[in-house]
């Protein structure tokens, strides 16, 4: 068994852009789990070491529920081996170890120290396997915050998204997903394959760390610029945007649809479609500075001039116009349009199987991997075995 990973002993061809890479997944939850499908879907060989019995927290997160499980689970863990290891046994931790030594990635989600203290820490797999990409993701980091638990929704409340999330007037809200684990997996798939492309310079892997809270700020972007420029933390503004206008949801006569003028010439268009082309002139509305300080009229002489018509009316007469806008759909009108457009949304991943929603990059030259369902708990452990005997 080579020590650089099995991976990197194969040629991928153009199948899948990872065809050949060998993933350890320690995670469970949702952003290691997001990140370890998201290198399944790029073609690696994803191995995921579950507890006996329990496995992954989210197979009990549920309702809903599908024929095989919760759903909640069923959406991050597609296209991997299962393998049940009970990492306190001496010999079932000998053979996580020897599955991170194979791997050409390990990624794991533990609280910090945990996988040191279980023998299967960076020091100790790197020594075995000098090419491996060893990724670990925290709720704070493995300093000062490694004792606090990473859950996504705490991350929100204290890394400042739920001050801008809501209705001004009311309450701070989170996002409806748990937007902050699904960043940090894609963090670490970026982090995870840059290390990939150096070790291919340098022939030695890395130690990545990604944590949600540093995830999380990183993506607050203009928000978090103007705290940095200003000293002024930003507030809540509902469905309106801090320094564009119009932004945000319009009510029509029968609900509310997004419009999106991101320049005066989307908002002169808007304004002579509304038929009232005097707003585009008027000083207190022709500029986009002078929008965003008189919003809450430039939004009632806006709505007065919509309110005659229903909300479909609207879409269509405005996009015929080039005025960037569109319904707010629920999850199946969402899908349906991807649909329509001719995306792709949904791939396949076994008979008996609903559909999920499909890795969202195309390639030219390579092909996606074909995907396979969700495992059951353990249920690969003679082919691993097998595997790490070949």
């Amino acid at each position: 068994m080579t020590t650089m990973g099995m991976g990197q002993m194969q040629q991928s061809g153009l199948g899948a852009p990872l065809e050949g890479l060998v993933v350890a997944d320690f995670s469970r939850v949702l952003a290691g789990p997001m990140a370890t499908m998201m290198l399944a879907d790029l073609g690696a060989r994803v191995i995921k070491i579950e507890r006996p019995g329990t496995g992954d927290e989210t197979r009990t997160w549920g309702p809903p529920w599908s024929a095989h499980g919760a759903t909640y689970y069923e959406g991050v863990n597609r296209s991997k081996e299962s393998i049940s290891l009970d990492l306190r046994d001496p010999g079932d931790r000998a053979t996580a170890l020897e599955i991170a030594t194979a791997a050409d990635v390990v990624i794991e989600n533990f609280k910090p120290g945990t996988m040191e203290r279980l023998g299967l820490g960076y020091p100790v797999v790197t020594e075995r396997n000098p090419g491996v990409v060893y990724c670990s993701i925290t709720g704070f980091g493995s300093a000062g915050g490694a004792e606090l638990p990473g859950y996504d929704f705490v991350v929100q409340a204290v890394g400042g998204l739920m001050s801008i999330t809501g209705d001004p007037d009311g309450d701070p809200m989170k996002v409806g997903v748990a937007l902050v684990d699904v960043l940090s997996g894609n963090h670490a798939v970026i982090g995870i394959l840059a290390a990939l492309r150096g070790r291919e310079r340098t022939g030695r892997g890395d130690r990545i760390e990604v944590n949600l809270l540093s995830s999380l700020l990183s993506s607050l972007v203009n928000q978090a610029q103007a705290y940095l420029e200003t000293g002024v933390p930003p507030r809540s503004l509902g469905n309106d945007h801090p320094s564009i206008a119009p932004y945000g949801t319009l009510r029509a006569r029968d609900g509310i649809f997004a419009v999106a003028c991101g320049n005066d010439t989307q908002f002169r268009r808007l304004c002579a479609a509304l038929a009232v082309p005097e707003l585009a002139d008027d000083d207190h509305f022709a500029t986009n500075t002078a929008r965003v300080t008189n919003r809450a009229a430039l939004i009632t002489a806006l709505e007065a001039a919509l309110a005659g018509q229903d909300t479909a009316h609207w879409v269509s007469a405005l996009t015929a116009a080039g005025v960037p806008v569109g319904p707010v759909n629920d999850l199946g009108a969402a899908v349906a349009l991807a649909e329509s457009l001719g995306l792709e949304p949904t791939v396949e991943v076994g008979e008996g199987w609903s559909r999920q929603v499909r890795h969202p990059v195309s390639w030219t030259a390579y092909q996606p991997a074909a995907s396979t369902p969700p495992p059951a708990n353990g249920e690969h452990r003679q082919q691993v075995l097998d595997w790490l005997e070949s």
